[in-house]
């Protein structure tokens, strides 16, 4: 993998961000990928303030590699995440789940870059107009909470960069080197990684949640929830009960009821695998062991340029 505007912009080694996924992405995994040349991101989604800042001061003592936080805008208090964000020097934010225009000036004000998450070309102009700098465009593919598009990775990638001159970072379902390379002959210059990383050795999700999700079999996940945000979800008892209830038109307050109350947290930090909320994505069927971050990149590495040796060497023959 070469350097980039990717690489250029985050000040990074490799075109990889990893996810900042909610319940996974603590400090120990954040750092791991950023000490391995990519970009690691807090996952600020399940984090207290409180417990924001105790990760920022961590990340600080074990990385001296750039790094970042994932900020849902949904977030309950986030007004008083980004005065945390700002006050601690954080320099790299990645946003989502809101319009990038609330906090993008204000955190460019303080020196941060801000990168957006997508899933439409429509969205991606107007991450332009709000003037972020890069746009990650995440397919369907992808775990945990998705857009209503319901459009895949590879095909959203191309009309993403037709619709921006933005840096674009393409997500949901890469999983490998070959994946890798597959996104930039698309048009992205770097790609953000969830599921692999979730499942890492450095992740802070449960061990019951790894041994659960390096077991699935392609099709073991399914969008669901779609009347209150489409969510990607392991097949288990919970979501049973949504499929069943969805089935029969329940609404939006019935469905929350089935989730109950931190249902995210149950699943994947407790490992409650049958009656918590599973988040993982597709790709997960293709994952089967459990690895460290720097088994993983040298992994991704490898898979990489054995696939654009053989690609090159098919040119050469025509």
């Amino acid at each position: 993998m070469k350097k980039n505007r990717i690489c250029e912009l985050f000040g990074i080694e490799k075109p990889i961000i990893q996810g900042g996924m909610v319940w996974c992405s603590g400090w120990r995994l954040a750092s791991a990928v950023s000490n391995a040349g990519g970009l690691g991101l807090l996952g600020a989604g399940s984090m207290h303030p409180e417990t924001l800042v105790e990760h920022i001061h961590k990340m600080n003592e074990a990385t001296s590699k750039p790094w970042g936080i994932n900020v849902p805008l949904m977030y309950p208090e986030i007004d008083r995440l980004m005065d945390i964000i700002i006050d601690e020097g954080v320099k790299i934010v990645f946003t989502s789940a809101g319009s990038p225009k609330k906090f993008t000036a204000r955190l460019h004000e303080a020196g941060i870059k801000v990168a957006h998450v997508v899933s439409s070309s429509l969205f991606a102009r107007k991450c332009e107009d709000a003037g972020v700098d890069a746009i990650v465009a995440e397919g369907f593919e992808a775990g945990g909470h998705n857009g209503r598009e319901e459009t895949t990775t590879f095909t959203l990638i191309p009309q993403v960069r037709k619709a921006t001159s933005l840096p674009l970072i393409a997500a949901g379902g890469i999983g490998s080197g070959q994946a890798i390379l597959a996104a930039e002959a698309l048009g992205a210059e770097g790609v953000q990684i969830g599921t692999l990383f979730a499942l890492a050795a450095e992740s802070s999700a449960s061990d019951e949640y790894k041994r659960m999700c390096t077991s699935l079999n392609e099709g073991d996940t399914m969008l669901c929830l779609k009347k209150i945000s489409p969510t990607r979800l392991v097949k288990n008892a919970l979501y049973n009960k949504v499929a069943e209830a969805e089935a029969a038109g329940a609404d939006a307050d019935t469905l929350r009821a089935i989730m109950g109350k931190a249902a995210s947290k149950r699943g994947i930090f407790e490992g409650d695998v049958e009656n918590g909320e599973i988040e993982i994505g597709q790709i997960a069927s293709a994952i089967k062991s459990i690895d460290t971050v720097a088994d993983i990149f040298a992994r991704l590495d490898q898979e990489y340029n054995e696939r654009l040796s053989k690609i090159e060497t098919y040119a050469r023959k025509d």
